[in-house]
């Protein structure tokens, strides 16, 4: 293991107990989807206070593959934490009964991440239990997560680090080698990855927020103007809402 990423665990780890501890509270819920991503953020929990603290919650649709539900249950047993999975579908069909329903994967997309992020909040209501977010910070930049929804939690522990950056910290923390070989998927509809959604490479998106971020947002290549308009477009989702609060 690289010496400075070994470092930069114990500060996320760190950060995760201070979290928990000042809340009041002394356990967790995370969603888990059977993608890197979440089983980055699950490790990290399970490291900082303990696996059965630590409660992993799947939530399928439809759509789901059943290959990813069993990767979040390996991923469960092997860090010690318990795992649930409930289905989302009955919900989804109490939304598809409301007058006008438009069935496009967009608005069932959203659909299906702000019904999870509800599922996990009541269960962290329920059981006096922190929502652990799993956003990464390239997703983060580019929008690619639902207002509300994914992007919503009490704790983020990976949203500063770019996707080739989780990859790397899932091979330190052990993660099954199915979960870090498959290919990044949101799961929002059949066959649907990131990659070819987005239209890049995640290596190619994390070089050109590198040389971004380095160079005052000026892009120089057009790889970089792509995904710096992905940014742009996207800032409402990371701005808080407007308001005239405080202006009067």
């Amino acid at each position: 293991m690289d010496g400075n990423r070994g470092c930069a665990m114990g500060r996320i780890e760190q950060m995760i107990r201070y979290t928990v501890w000042s809340s009041g509270h002394e356990r967790i819920v995370i969603g888990l989807s059977g993608g890197i991503d979440s089983a980055v953020a699950a490790a990290f929990c399970c490291r900082a206070i303990g696996g059965g603290r630590v409660l992993g919650l799947t939530l399928p649709s439809a759509v789901t593959l059943q290959e990813d539900i069993a990767d979040a249950a390996l991923l469960c047993r092997e860090l010690g934490m318990d795992h649930q999975v409930i289905s989302i579908e009955p919900i989804l069909d109490a939304y598809r009964s409301l007058p006008g329903f438009t069935a496009s994967p967009y608005l069932l997309g959203n659909l299906m991440a702000r019904t999870r992020m509800a599922v996990l909040y009541y269960h962290a209501n329920r059981d006096g239990r922190l929502v652990c977010g799993t956003s990464n910070r390239t997703e983060y930049l580019l929008g690619y997560c639902t207002k509300f929804g994914d992007n919503a939690a009490d704790i983020q522990p990976i949203l500063h680090l770019y996707k080739t950056e989780v990859i790397e910290y899932a091979i330190d923390l052990g993660i099954p080698e199915p979960i870090i070989r498959k290919p990044p998927s949101a799961g929002l509809w059949t066959g649907q990855q990131d990659e070819q959604e987005i239209g890049l490479t995640y290596p190619e998106i994390d070089a050109a927020l590198r040389s971004l971020s380095q160079n005052g947002w000026k892009s120089t290549t057009p790889v970089e103007e792509k995904v710096l308009s992905l940014v742009r477009a996207s800032e409402h989702k990371r701005l808080p809402a407007p308001t005239l609060f405080g202006t009067e």
